[in-house]
């Protein structure tokens, strides 16, 4: 793995405590080009997770809170009429940058939600006709609140599996907690994160990944999870073939932080859960027996044989 990105792991794990994992899931998708939908109970540190990195990794950073009144040109930008030249200008909006924090994304209408969807697809945005191309890199980190419903409009599923992750975040342990109050209340160390790449190193790290080796066993094996997921009676609606690219995809960027290039059945199990849990729809009785997707898709990927 590349001596820099050691380095910024290390510098974000003494950042964001408790949660290890998450932020090697965070980054893992982002040196593939992906997006991540986080979410968490308020105060977990979600929208801290998204800044620090976006401060190592020397990027631009927007951040927009959504809220019900939030226009679609709020997140893509507009044309406006110049008096001063006498022609129309445009105006670009917060999507213009590197690492789009999209807070609480379920808390604006279906429509807004949808002004994301080129820009997180396509990596372009139109503007009265007009498309422009969006900084590379571009990912969106979309937060929302999974225990207050009064005032929200849930992501569609179409939007949903524009999300190669959906990371939950949890409390963190007692000592991390400790850690976490000694950190804000004792030490100025959130305002002196500094870039540990540069956009530059982060492209030809993500073209690296990009080479890491994937047998047809391991094809097979990501394909063979995501069929699952269309055949047991615990889910009413499987997951698409988007899915097996999401997969794949991180699963390629996991070997590489863990410093390999080849990826072998424990990485593709790794990324599974993250990948999977926000494109599968469980079936009603699985839903009222207060199954989670988690443990369906956690039983799923261990009942498919895994190659030798």
């Amino acid at each position: 793995m590349n001596e820099k990105l050691t380095e910024l792991i290390q510098a974000y794990e003494q950042r964001v405590y408790g949660q290890s994992e998450n932020v090697r899931l965070m980054l893992a998708s982002v040196l593939v080009g992906g997006h991540v939908l986080l979410e968490g109970v308020p105060g977990t540190g979600k929208t801290k997770m998204v800044r620090t990195l976006a401060n190592l990794l020397g990027g631009d950073f927007k951040r927009i809170q959504f809220t019900p009144d939030l226009l679609p040109s709020d997140i893509t930008g507009s044309m406006i009429y110049n008096m001063k030249t006498g022609e129309f200008e445009t105006m670009k909006g917060p999507v213009f940058t590197n690492v789009l924090l999209a807070d609480e994304i379920n808390r604006t209408p279906a429509k807004t939600q949808a002004a994301l969807l080129e820009a997180m697809e396509e990596k372009q945005m139109t503007i009265q006709g007009e498309t422009y191309t969006l900084p590379a890199p571009f990912f969106v980190v979309a937060t929302q609140n999974p225990v207050e419903f009064e005032g929200t409009y849930p992501l569609p599923e179409a939007q949903q599996d524009r999300f190669l992750f959906k990371l939950h975040i949890d409390f963190p342990s007692m000592e991390d907690e400790i850690a976490v109050l000694k950190q804000m209340l004792l030490s100025k160390q959130e305002e002196s994160v500094q870039p540990l790449l540069t956009v530059e190193e982060f492209n030809r790290i993500s073209e690296e990944i990009s080479s890491v080796t994937m047998t047809d066993e391991m094809y097979g094996y990501i394909m063979s999870i995501v069929r699952k997921t269309r055949e047991t009676e615990s889910i009413r609606h499987g997951a698409s073939t988007r899915a097996a690219i999401a997969i794949a995809k991180a699963a390629k960027a996991w070997a590489y932080l863990e410093s390999r290039d080849y990826v072998t059945p424990d990485d593709v199990k790794k990324v599974s859960i993250a990948s999977l849990r926000h494109r599968v729809i469980l079936a009603p009785h699985m839903e009222l027996e207060g199954v989670t997707h988690d443990q369906i898709i956690q039983e799923l990927v261990g009942s498919v044989p895994v190659p030798r």
